[in-house]
């Protein structure tokens, strides 16, 4: 938990993130005082007047990127920047990070209510670089100086030939991996290396990797009782008068437990993510319970949602809530009584106008799960329709959510293509014909266009 000397600077324009970042740290306790901007000129003039221990800003910013703060202010001895953004790509991190970022988080809720945590292990390793850079910089000036700062680090020194071969260990070796340091020299580094490592080892040691003076990897190594420990090893080449490379000098400590913590929580997220998606599952059991006539009609729609949102080019990511939607878009019909939803026969206007209240009963259901926010849009819009003449709001056009757009013609398809108490299903080539007829009336033509090589080349 950090204490009040730590000063933590937030550059976030949109006030709701603002706030739930704020109120996270208030939550949590900390001592922290943080300081909130909302561009780059007012962060600019807070700097000046207060140097804050942190720095953590929205990417895309009112005047402009926080990338140029990043340019301002790339220096070890300057305050850490975490960059936030809500459109993460691995590109954008790795141009984030070279540009001297000290870490790239996607945002979200999850990220946004874990920032006091997020904060506080960027500024210990952000002191932990610092205090690397202060040695890395004693054993480049003096060898004495070197040995003394060796023999009294925690983490492991060591130096090594460019083939990798241990000229030197500090007796932290002892502590890191078992081994005391006269075991090791004379020894390449690369034998006590994880196989499944030894790769990006040998790409460290690779000549045309020396053009960057610093390299920092994190790797399995073997310690002396048969097992493995997580180190992460900065490296630094050391070059003669003539620029010749004479030796590598490397610092590494044990970051076992950090890898430990990553895996937990990613198992933690899996396990997470199956407890959600085996709850939709339940629910949309117990509608088709409730609900006979259209049993799987809800995995058939599904899967064929699907199948045109990879289509038109969705991201795995939007395909989660899209399945989601997909599997939920007629859960709001636990809320029509059994004497409508199960009628054998027509409707008549007024059990319509009960009927047609369910996707609004979806919305009180589901609106209250934050998770399920986004696959919303699929129960609450996927009765409206291209010229407005649907509900429950009569939107029209471009106004319905694509996903929704999409749904609602692979609905209507898979009604149209089943048979019910009251009517036959529909020839293939007549619903084609249908969809064909009523694109840019009830759907969107695109969509149409896009959708009907699926279910005629299929």
């Amino acid at each position: 938990m950090m204490d009040d000397s730590v000063h933590i600077l937030l550059i976030e324009d949109d006030p709701a993130h603002a706030e739930l970042i704020q109120r996270s740290f208030e939550n949590r306790g900390d001592h922290a005082r943080l300081t909130i901007t909302h561009t780059l000129e007012e962060a600019r003039n807070c700097i000046k007047k207060s140097k804050p221990t942190l720095i953590i800003a929205d990417w895309r910013l009112p005047d402009g990127d926080s990338s140029e703060l990043l340019a301002e202010e790339h220096s070890i001895h300057n305050p850490p920047v975490i960059i936030m953004t809500s459109y993460g790509s691995e590109r954008n991190a790795v141009e984030v990070m070279k540009s001297g970022a000290l870490d790239y988080i996607v945002k979200s809720s999850e990220s946004m209510t874990d920032m006091p945590h997020i904060a506080e292990n960027a500024i210990k390793q952000w002191r932990i670089a610092i205090e690397q850079e202060r040695i890395q910089q004693a054993l480049a000036e003096r060898e004495a100086q070197f040995r003394l700062l060796a023999e009294n680090s925690s983490d492991m020194i060591s130096r090594h030939d460019v083939q990798g071969t241990f000229l030197y260990v500090s007796p932290a070796s002892r502590t890191l991996l078992g081994y005391a340091p006269e075991e090791l020299i004379g020894q390449p580094l690369i034998s006590f290396v994880h196989p499944a490592d030894v790769k990006e080892i040998n790409n460290l040691l690779a000549p045309n990797r020396w053009d960057d003076p610093t390299a920092a990897i994190p790797y399995r190594a073997r310690h002396r009782n048969g097992g493995y420990i997580w180190l992460e090893t900065t490296a630094r080449i050391i070059v003669d008068e003539e620029k010749k490379v004479t030796e590598i000098q490397a610092s590494s400590r044990n970051i076992t437990e950090r890898k430990e913590a990553q895996v937990a929580l990613q198992r933690a997220h899996l396990d997470l993510q199956e407890a959600y998606d085996k709850t939709i599952e339940g629910w949309v059991i117990a509608l088709d319970l409730r609900d006979r006539e259209t049993e799987g009609h809800t995995q058939r729609v599904t899967e064929m949602t699907v199948r045109l949102a990879r289509q038109l080019g969705h991201t795995e990511e939007e395909i989660v809530h899209i399945r989601r939607g997909a599997l939920l878009h007629d859960i709001g019909k636990m809320g029509i009584p059994d004497e409508i939803l199960q009628k054998p026969g027509p409707l008549t206007d007024e059990e319509w106008a009960v009927m047609r209240k369910h996707p609004k009963y979806a919305y009180q259901m589901l609106s209250p799960i934050g998770y399920l926010h986004q696959a919303l849009i699929i129960p609450y819009y996927h009765h409206e329709r291209w010229d407005g003449s649907g509900y429950p709001h009569g939107l029209k056009g471009e106004e319905i959510p694509l996903i929704a757009r999409l749904f609602s013609v692979v609905d209507v398809w898979d009604a149209l293509s089943s048979d019910r108490p009251y009517r036959k299903r529909i020839a293939p080539r007549d619903v084609v014909e249908y969809l064909k007829h009523e694109a840019g009336r009830l759907f969107d033509p695109y969509i149409v266009e896009k959708f009907l090589p699926l279910i005629t080349n299929s």
